[in-house]
């Protein structure tokens, strides 16, 4: 069934090889599955010409849109200012370096009226053993601190209704903005459902998510979540008090 209307967004760092490819991608799908669709590209202050590039699709496309951050902000406050900007109720989120595949997305609106969120879980990765080890790591710990059921709760490929989006709050600068979206859309009961795909390797260049830098800020957010969602106060019925 096509949809009323979709928006896709995807952030840009470092991806000035791929901006293109996962642009035209999306402009490929979207008016098969779509009556109504935007593209929106956010340049988190790349020092690349991502952002150059993305001007130049946007100049080339009218549904194309560009948001410029003046510096980087992180992967959390990209895909916040991608989710603030779209219009349609369908949001699909893809990351900008081509390592997920933009016609998944099409099985992914294929079950839209099922769920109110649906994320992806990697079986079939081609990453290096220390990044799969890392990985299984990252998993678990969410699985035991937020007694979650997801296999693999942060890839960059994602489905959601924009309404859901809107009331989940979201607070994370990092990349576990992906594992707070699926956390905080479970606990308010939400439908999230889960879809396997596979990935496929980088041309160039290496994963950000993998840097001391990446995986302490990434610590810091999931505890901090922790610290709020189990906190005496979050999300608490209007008439009631701890």
């Amino acid at each position: 069934m096509i949809a009323d209307g979709v928006s896709l967004f995807f952030p840009v760092y470092n991806d000035e090889r791929t901006v293109r490819t996962v642009a035209d991608k999306a402009l490929a799908l979207l008016p098969q599955v779509a009556a109504q669709y935007e593209i929106i590209i956010v340049d988190d202050g790349s020092p690349d010409r991502s952002g150059a590039i993305a001007d130049e699709l946007a100049r080339e496309h009218d549904c194309v849109r560009v948001i410029h951050h003046p510096r980087n902000l992180g992967y959390g406050a990209a895909l916040r200012a991608g989710i603030a900007a779209c219009r349609f109720e369908y949001v699909c989120m893809i990351d900008g370096d081509d390592e997920y595949e933009v016609e998944d997305l099409r099985r992914l609106l294929e079950l839209k009226e099922h769920y109110d969120l649906i994320v992806t879980f990697r079986y079939k990765k081609i990453y290096s053993s220390s990044r799969i080890f890392l990985s299984w790591v990252y998993n678990r710990a969410l699985t035991y601190l937020f007694r979650t059921r997801f296999r693999d709760i942060s890839t960059g490929l994602r489905v959601a209704r924009r309404s859901v989006l809107e009331t989940l709050d979201l607070e994370a600068a990092s990349t576990f903005i992906g594992a707070e979206m699926a956390i905080k859309a479970m606990l308010k009961g939400y439908r999230v459902g889960e879809v396997g795909i596979q990935t496929f390797p980088r041309r160039f260049g290496g994963s950000a998510s993998t840097t001391v830098k990446s995986i302490a800020g990434t610590v810091a957010d999931m505890l901090l979540t922790y610290g709020r969602v189990f906190s005496d106060t979050y999300d608490l019925p209007a008439n009631r008090k701890r």
